[in-house]
């Protein structure tokens, strides 16, 4: 049995926090409000976090670079030792005002570090409010 990491960008305003699924209930749930809305931005507001220049302004005019050092920090305490426990799901959800831009980077980057440090877990990601990007 591996673990499954079931990651989720989703919007506060629209659908709040996703439901965990798997009945074992908990995991983490990252609120990305507190980080420069990019979205605010003229330039920046068609657009989602998976399009590079959200994720250059993410990176470098905000404490997105700080935020999730903390969150990778947290989150691999908990990754390790749910593979040394043999456990079989953790939810991590990223959410933001309208689930478009910090919380799409947000969840699209961490699974790229999970993939990376944890290769024997199995990861899922989704976009709860983009559709187009699952």
């Amino acid at each position: 049995m591996s673990l499954k990491i079931e990651i989720h960008s989703f919007s506060y305003k629209k659908g709040g926090i996703p439901k965990d699924t798997s009945g074992n209930g908990g995991g983490f749930a990252f609120d990305c409000r507190g980080i420069l809305n990019p979205g605010r931005q003229p330039e920046y507001k068609e657009l989602c976090g998976d399009d590079l220049g959200v994720q250059n302004f993410l990176e470098t005019q905000t404490e997105m670079p700080q935020f999730f050092e903390n969150v990778k920090n947290l989150t691999s305490i908990t990754i390790q030792n749910y593979l040394d426990r043999d456990f079989d799901h953790l939810q991590v959800n990223f959410g933001c005002t309208g689930g478009q831009h910090r919380s799409v980077y947000s969840a699209i980057k961490f699974a790229e570090f999970v993939k990376e440090k944890f290769p024997a877990a199995e990861v899922s990601l989704w976009h709860d409010e983009q559709l187009h990007l699952n």
